[in-house]
């Protein structure tokens, strides 16, 4: 069986945002034993001229929910940033992400295959099918942003590690849903 739209897509966003969810938990408890306020860490960037940890977050999400709204509306047009906003609002961002994620069926995001998609970028267009827009543009962004997030977190001492980033991975014997 071909690897369908839905599995290129829901699945794979579901893994990160669960381990998002997952190392921001992580996160809190590190705050916590170190009594360092979660909130005055929103704005935390590795370098000066990168997006703060808020905006990777955010980022994370809108890649994940909207990229795959994009494949039903044809646009990719996620909500304007929230900006600076308090950790625990980060934690209900991604937990909102991860339901609307699972709210997916694959009937649903497979009836979206092959579709135009077109994106306007300041003055640049870019034309996309539903597949190549996922894989060579929500798919990267995403990532990044949450790749981002996490090297954020471990530059200033949070303890995750690569599994923690990872997350489930879905083998042969956890895929029961679809064949890769």
């Amino acid at each position: 069986m071909p690897t369908s739209l839905y599995d290129l897509s829901v699945p794979t966003f579901l893994q990160t945002v669960r381990s998002i969810e997952g190392f921001l938990g992580r996160a809190a408890a590190h705050f916590a034993e170190t009594r360092m306020d979660p909130d005055k860490f929103v704005n935390t960037r590795l370098f000066d001229d990168m997006a703060p940890f808020h905006f990777q977050i955010e980022a994370a999400c809108h890649h994940s929910v909207w990229g795959v709204e994009a494949l039903k509306t044809g646009a990719f047009t996620p909500p304007a940033l929230v900006g600076s906003v308090s950790f625990a609002e980060l934690q209900t961002m991604v937990v909102k992400a991860k339901t609307a994620l699972e709210n997916l069926t694959p009937d649903e995001v497979n009836s979206w295959a092959g579709r135009d998609l077109d994106l306007q970028i300041g003055p640049r267009s870019l034309a996309f099918t539903s597949e190549t827009f996922i894989l060579s543009f929500s798919l990267p962004h995403f990532h990044f942003h949450a790749v981002t997030a996490y090297a954020i977190l471990r530059s200033r001492g949070v303890p995750l590690g690569k599994r923690d980033y990872e997350g489930e991975l879905r083998t042969r014997s956890s895929c029961s849903d679809f064949d890769l």
